[in-house]
């Protein structure tokens, strides 16, 4: 029996496979553009935290929050947060962050629900297109047509979307527990790295907190 092609294949599989190549192109987009704008040095530019975390532990506190404001990223903004209601007190400033903190890093997560629904739907898009063919199989059997290997290689045409299904479905589901771990690193990061910077900030005591003129805040 003549080996299939990729190509004989992807005929073989029937209309499933159309929305198949969809959730393949999807995965592979999600996946690409994830690992791209979760890197550590984008998201967590240890740079601009060792300069915020120096500016406030030299007293720099104005320079410091226009070193936020001028270079916005995740970490920037959450810290931003806290530091401009920082005379309000410590406590409403660590509330700040964490508010802050919360909606920054919903954008981490972007895209992972969709990767993970491509992962779930996949393999079932796969047996819907075995199932409807081993319609078609059974219904030549039932009209009395094709032999044997007619029907053998039939059979092994349908179980092609669910091979398809399967090879689309675990490589999305890697990805997604992957990228999902990673964003959990990242805001664990940070997390640490923003109330660090309070921290810094308050064991300073009133004085350092009193220097905050947020309206005059310039960066060197």
């Amino acid at each position: 029996m003549r080996r299939m092609s990729w190509i004989d294949m992807l005929r073989a599989g029937g209309p499933v496979m159309l929305p198949l190549g969809v959730c393949s192109l999807l995965v592979l987009a999600i996946a690409i553009e994830r690992a791209v704008n979760l890197r550590n040095s984008k998201v967590l530019d240890p740079g601009i935290v060792a300069r915020v975390s120096a500016l406030v532990e030299e007293g720099r506190v104005d320079r410091a929050v226009g070193v936020c404001r001028t270079q916005p990223g995740l970490f920037s903004n959450i810290v931003l947060a806290g530091l401009e209601v920082s005379e309000r007190g410590e406590t409403m400033a660590r509330a700040a962050v964490e508010d802050a903190g919360r909606h920054e890093t919903a954008r981490l997560s972007r895209y992972l629900n969709a990767l993970g629904t491509m992962a779930a739907i996949a393999p079932l898009l796969g047996l819907l297109g075995t199932v409807l063919g081993m319609i078609d199989v059974f219904r030549t059997i039932a009209s009395g047509g094709g032999g044997a290997s007619d029907l053998s290689g039939g059979i092994s045409e349908a179980l092609i979307t669910t091979a398809f299904g399967l090879i689309i479905a675990i490589p999305a589901l890697v990805a997604y527990n992957l990228f999902q771990a990673k964003v959990d690193g990242i805001v664990t990061d940070l997390e640490r790295e923003s109330l660090r910077v309070l921290r810094i900030l308050f064991d300073g005591g009133p004085a350092r907190v009193r220097s905050i003129d947020t309206r005059a805040a310039t960066v060197e």
